[in-house]
């Protein structure tokens, strides 16, 4: 009887160890037309080594985006057009903040948080998932949570999974 508990155990935990090994959304959900403050958990380095660089993609409908500076880390962002112009209280945009890369170091033994603000666009349908593609770079190798589930997939089914929002009904936040 232990020895199947044991093997029982072990299953469990040979199953799960992954999903605390995934670059994360701190809050995976939020509502249409609001506010977003996006926290991006990174649980481990590539291999045993240092984690160097976080890069975050932001997707289309995610507008606004203002990242947070990391003691210790330079931090870049890449500006494109977006795919179609939003009205941002008032104001037209029709391009902004399309990657942010941190650059430092991390150690595999700790964990830190990357963190954003942005706008969810009012046209980001209720009920769909948007992904935020996120790149660990380490000295000789990386980490890529890049990969979105097809159609009715669960995240949990794919490696690799792209961190996802789930977008709710409108919310009527402030900036």
């Amino acid at each position: 009887m232990k020895l199947v508990k044991l093997a029982a155990l072990l299953a469990a935990t040979t199953l799960a160890a992954p999903v605390f090994g995934h670059a994360t959304l701190e809050t995976q959900k939020t509502a249409s037309g609001s506010s977003y403050k996006g926290v991006m958990r990174i649980g481990h380095g590539c291999d045993g080594q240092a984690t160097l660089k976080v890069r975050i993609d932001i997707p289309e409908g995610v507008i606004a985006v203002k990242p947070m500076p990391k003691a210790g880390w330079a931090l870049e962002t890449e500006t494109g057009d977006y795919e179609h112009e939003y009205n941002y209280f008032g104001t037209a945009m029709a391009s902004g903040v399309k990657r942010i890369d941190w650059t430092g170091e991390l150690s595999d033994d700790h964990y830190d948080e990357f963190v954003f603000k942005a706008w969810i666009d009012e046209s980001v349908v209720p009920g769909q998932v948007i992904y935020f593609p996120t790149v660990q770079e380490c000295a000789d190798g990386r980490e890529e949570w890049v990969n979105k589930p097809a159609a009715g997939q669960d995240s949990h089914d794919i490696e690799g999974p792209a961190p996802g929002l789930e977008i709710t009904e409108g919310g009527h936040a402030h900036h």
